[in-house]
């Protein structure tokens, strides 16, 4: 096949270090529209910028991202800065709080800019609740105002590296227990109560020029029947009309439990885009992930300007980049703050 010249509506992953023949084939489809990297795929820095620039020789249309938040969910570790969990930052008070949230937004998202990655699905504006396990950490805050404060300085301090930002788990994650990889969780709370708390960080980051959201796979049941990624009242009525948000929404995993109520693969990806979602993953399965290549062959993406604008504001050199003061100094604190979190 020959590649499009705009991306399609299918985000999958590659099973190695380098891409496989059949790799190769699911690149060149019409609906291929990105690469998501797993630590599978980093043997150690040269590979993962050759692997980048294999992607980019079959088709230089796709995006690259990559899970990179920090903490425990950070899939480039040897070679690359160990970013803090987010919840590191409000121990802090809250300028030098905002400060070193803005500092590991640049520094994680430089790293990524400086071997070709073109963004990473952060930052997380689920507000913690204190009973989610799957988020706990990875969220900034337990008070929503000051998630959506520090969110906003992780998320400038990636634009700063010209690399665009991915708020996740819309509407908010952190107030059930259950792992969304493993099940599908349900929130009761009206939505009086979610747009009280935490829709905060998303209008915040909203207002700010938020490019991408990825909702939760967690059903709001005073609200809808369907998982937010799978429902038209969710992203059409709240996030587009209500929160004005007019960026990219990619789904999470369609391999993740929290899918598996609207079927196969197929169906899973279909319903996630008359919901409205623009862009589906479909991780962790190739077959499937062909399956869903195929079934979606002939569907364009609707609003390709949505995933431009998704594309890196400018190049990084690494070399340049781990020569300069700047770079070396961001590192040595972060470490620090590793260091003291570990201490």
């Amino acid at each position: 096949m020959t590649p499009t010249s705009q991306p399609g509506p299918v985000m999958f992953d590659l099973e190695g270090l380098e891409p496989t023949s059949t790799d190769i084939d699911k690149l060149n489809h019409p609906a291929a529209g990105g690469i998501i990297l797993f630590g599978r795929n980093c043997q150690d820095v040269e590979q993962v910028v050759e692997l980048v620039a294999a992607i980019r020789r079959v088709n230089p249309a796709l995006l690259i991202a990559v899970d990179h938040e920090g903490g425990r969910v950070q899939r480039f570790r040897q070679d690359f800065t160990r970013i803090p969990a987010a919840a590191r930052y409000a121990e802090f008070g809250r300028e030098q709080s905002a400060r070193l949230a803005e500092l590991a937004g640049w520094l994680m998202a430089a790293e990524l800019r400086a071997i070709g990655v073109d963004f990473s699905f952060a930052p997380v504006l689920d507000v913690d609740c204190g009973i989610s396990e799957i988020i706990g950490d990875r969220a900034f805050s337990r008070d929503p105002e000051l998630t959506g404060e520090l969110a906003a300085a992780f998320a400038s301090g990636m634009r700063r590296a010209g690399m665009a930002a991915v708020g996740k788990h819309f509407p908010g994650h952190g107030a059930v227990a259950q792992d969304s990889h493993l099940t599908l969780p349900e929130d009761p709370r009206p939505l009086d109560q979610i747009r009280a708390r935490d829709l905060l960080p998303f209008r915040r980051l909203i207002r700010a020029g938020l490019e991408g959201i990825m909702p939760a796979h967690v059903v709001y049941s005073s609200i809808d029947a369907k998982p937010a990624g799978f429902s038209s009242r969710w992203i059409g009525d709240i996030l587009r009309g209500e929160l004005g948000f007019d960026g990219a929404v990619f789904t999470d995993d369609l391999s993740m439990a929290g899918a598996e109520f609207a079927g196969d693969y197929p169906d899973r990806a279909r319903l996630a885009l008359a919901a409205g979602c623009d862009v589906v993953l479909a991780c962790n399965r190739p077959r499937e992930a062909e399956r869903t290549l195929e079934t979606l062959e002939r569907t364009p993406v609707s609003r390709p300007d949505r995933l431009e604008r998704m594309r890196p504001a400018f190049s990084i050199d690494r070399r340049g980049l781990l020569a300069s003061a700047e770079w070396r100094e961001a590192r040595s604190e972060l470490q620090s703050l590793n260091e003291r979190t570990e201490a």
